[in-house]
């Protein structure tokens, strides 16, 4: 028998950093530092033998059909990353062969009643994970003739009308691969705490908060929530039953998942069964009320056991087929595990409705989910008929889940070797064009949301002839493998490029995020284009004010004209230092449930500093041209007038692009 080796979460900061990534992708919009968002930092006594050593070369790999060996590696990973990632709790349930493999609870439902988690009963939050329901129900519509995956939706939906943006329309395999085309939003709306608002129509919510087309459909993948609630609009009115008593009917009952449903809030009858969330608070874990997707229900609102979810695996990896149940066609299955769109032919691809991964050189179709509070994780790997799903909730979840499926992998299918090629002579020559900043294809343009993605920028320098990505010891670096495709070194990841006709680099794609490419920004979209910017206006503001300070009896004794130009500049610099720190305060650092929940009072009041910036700016300009026409001061007093007027201008631009004059609320 072969021996359990635990995993010690190996280049742990590293890990941290590509399951920031992960996270990123299931919430609606990101914030961060100089990249993403910098999370607590573990640890730092984190093992830094790399993932690829799980298992030594000499040992041999585990044994799947010893389930005693199963439950001593299972337990010990589990436990360790919860304690490791401040986990209160988690479940797990792993199928093989169309059998239950290993189930087991972690930590407790609920800490204040010591109530234990129960693979079979308890309800955990799977977020995005849901859509797999939404995309099963519809392509049991399409085998039954009553949706095609090649018409324009327009043609099912009855009480919601998609523009016709660009001439080619949308179709169900675009909402399927996330390839639609439409911009991301939800702030303000997306989610909500209060039970009192629900139910709430998806039909109402979708025509409410319509979002817009910003690129032809099939051409670039942008993951949609709106997309996926739009699916379950369909299947509710081509089917005639409401999406939730649909996904009842036709996926949970056949597969006899008893404790499973995507109401919401959770029905009476399974109430004592939902896991709480918990947020660490102070050393101790704090439990918080739980979120709500109301009218995008069919994009994230399931609560699900992970007995229920084994059921579900082993209906998708045994051709639609659970026990004497079909709840798919052979052939649909297969059309649904199959890739329907690849940004590069080397590169996992989408299918329709999972995504694809490459772990140690198996091919895994997967989707994830994230709230404030949950996060889960479900893997198929169809050549060896083997599905996971493993929820936790609360705690660094995401890191957890990436963990312990590549502990799995390197304990029981262990990677070969990865070799790389040589470099050739003129590497540098190769990669420079690759470097430089990419902007999430999954972005808002038209509503505030669009501030929140100021700073999600990924930004790709040159370090000894390698791309560099990140910073300090969460830095990964990659080196050339092929044409516009780069290797990790030292670790599995993967990276590619799209160039244009002209050899220019235009998108970017991890192999680990194929739901999430990236684009080559914009200058105009760029934190180093703006930080100068208003790093520049802010000093002259500050610098301006001092001098008016000290300048104040002179200024009360100039000629009218010239001391309303001088307080106007004065008035204006104090306006826009404090519309840039209430900006920050109560905009730029509001957290995910907040920002996505509702749109406060102060929010709202706070973006009326930005329109009254701006009639100052007006004033401004004016003044410098009366300024100049009537030769106030001396010239050197005009030059800096002018500078002040110009760095109005920039903060005013500033507010305009990224969508802060006004109410621009989705």
């Amino acid at each position: 028998m072969s021996t359990t080796k635990m995993f010690t979460f190996p280049d742990l900061r590293k890990k941290k950093f590509v399951a920031g990534l992960l996270l990123l992708s299931f919430l609606v919009i990101g914030i961060g530092s100089s990249f993403f968002w910098v999370q607590e930092p573990v640890s730092a006594a984190a093992s830094e033998t790399t993932s690829q050593q799980a298992v030594k070369p000499d040992e041999a790999p585990g044994d799947l059909n010893n389930s005693a060996e199963v439950e001593a590696f299972v337990n010990k990973e589990m436990k360790s990353s919860m304690d490791l990632f401040k986990i209160p709790g988690a479940v797990i349930s792993i199928v093989k062969d169309n059998k239950l493999l290993f189930a087991q609870g972690y930590g407790h439902s609920n800490i204040e009643k010591n109530v234990p988690i129960d693979p079979e009963t308890s309800l955990f939050r799977i977020a995005s994970t849901t859509k797999l329901f939404t995309w099963t129900a519809v392509m049991q519509l399409v085998e039954q003739g009553k949706l095609d995956l090649d018409t324009d939706v327009n043609k099912y939906l009855k009480t919601v009308k998609i523009p016709d943006t660009y001439k080619q329309p949308i179709t169900l395999r675009h909402l399927l691969t996330h390839t639609a085309g439409f911009e991301e939003g939800g702030v303000g709306y997306q989610i909500t705490t209060d039970p009192k608002k629900l139910p709430v129509s998806i039909s109402d919510t979708l025509s409410k908060h319509m979002l817009a087309r910003i690129r032809p459909p099939g051409e670039k993948v942008s993951y949609s929530n709106y997309g996926a609630s739009l699916a379950g609009l369909i299947v509710e009115e081509v089917s005639g039953v409401p999406y939730d008593d649909y996904i009842q009917k036709n996926i949970f009952e056949p597969l006899d998942m008893k404790y499973a449903t995507v109401k919401e809030p959770i029905p009476a009858s399974l109430d004592p069964y939902k896991v709480l969330g918990y947020a660490s608070e102070n050393g101790s874990f704090v439990s918080k009320p739980p979120t709500f997707e109301g009218g995008f229900r069919p994009a994230g609102s399931g609560s699900v056991s992970a007995l229920d979810m084994a059921h579900f695996m082993m209906a998708h990896l045994n051709e639609g087929r659970y026990e004497n149940k079909q709840i798919l066609k052979p052939e649909t299955a297969k059309l649904m595990h199959s890739t329907a769109f690849q940004f590069d032919k080397r590169l996992p691809g989408i299918d329709l409705g999972f995504f694809e991964l490459n772990v140690n050189g198996h091919r895994l179709i997967s989707h994830g989910g994230a709230d404030t509070l949950f996060s889960t994780e479900l893997y198929l790997v169809p050549d060896k008929q083997i599905g996971i799903f493993v929820s936790y909730s609360g705690g660094d979840g995401g890191v957890a889940a990436e963990g312990m499926l590549q502990a799995f992998f390197d304990h029981y299918f262990p990677a070969p070797e990865v070799k790389l090629p040589p470099m050739p002579a003129n590497i540098a020559e190769i990669i420079g064009k690759y470097a430089g900043s990419y902007k999430f294809t999954r972005r808002n343009y038209s509503d505030i949301d669009k501030f929140y993605g100021f700073m999600t920028e990924m930004n790709i320098s040159i370090s000894d002839n390698k791309l560099a990505i990140g910073q300090g010891e969460e830095q990964m670096l990659y080196v050339p493998i092929g044409q516009d495709l780069f290797q990790q070194v030292g670790g599995p990841h993967q990276i590619g490029f799209r160039t244009n006709a002209s050899g220019e680099v235009t998108e970017m794609m991890f192999d680990f995020l194929t739901f999430l490419p990236l684009e080559r920004a914009h200058l105009i979209d760029e934190t180093k284009f703006w930080f100068p910017l208003l790093g520049s206006s802010i000093v002259l503001f500050i610098v301006g004010l001092i001098g008016f300070a000290f300048r104040i009896r002179a200024v009360n004794k100039m000629e009218a004209p010239q001391k309303r130009a001088a307080w106007l500049s004065a008035a204006t610099a104090v306006w826009g230092l404090i519309t840039c720190i209430l900006i920050v305060t109560f905009i730029m650092n509001m957290d995910t449930l907040e920002r996505l929940s509702h749109i406060s009072i102060s929010v709202k009041l706070v973006l009326v500093m930005p329109i009254i910036f701006v009639g100052l700016t007006v004033a401004m300009i004016l003044s410098a041209i009366m300024a100049w026409r009537d030769k106030y001061w001396n010239v050197f007093m005009r030059v800096y007038y002018t500078l002040v007027v110009l760095a109005a201008m920039a903060l005013s631009l500033f507010f305009y692009h990224w969508n802060l004059l006004g109410w621009q609320f989705g």
